[in-house]
């Protein structure tokens, strides 16, 4: 699993980005075919936005968004949101496979 962290307009400080690594390492426990995790924070008016962006097998993107004016609070944020998506995917998938022969 790869994982990019990315800064538009400003630097990423080293704390910034172990806090940001040691938040989107979690991400594989709630979907397990993730390919490359990519971290994009731009500091747009102002204002630090948070993108973060999943890609999984099988062409399947999953992207959150966040504007805060605290980074870690947006970090945290983006990676709630993306661990949703994460959740519910796996469920489809899940639910879509049926029970197995012989349960009821």
């Amino acid at each position: 699993m790869n994982i990019t962290i990315e800064a538009r307009h400003m630097e990423v400080t080293d704390a910034i980005r172990q806090y940001a690594e040691s938040k989107v390492e979690k991400l594989p426990k709630f979907y397990d075919n993730i390919q490359s995790i990519e971290v994009v924070i731009d500091m747009d008016g102002g204002q630090p936005a948070v993108e973060i962006i999943v890609q999984a097998s099988r062409k399947n993107t999953f992207v959150a968004h966040h504007r805060d004016a605290d980074l870690y609070a947006g970090i945290d944020e983006c990676v709630d949101k993306v661990s949703q998506q994460l959740r519910r995917h796996k469920d489809k998938v899940r639910d879509r496979q049926g029970t197995p022969h012989g349960e009821v």
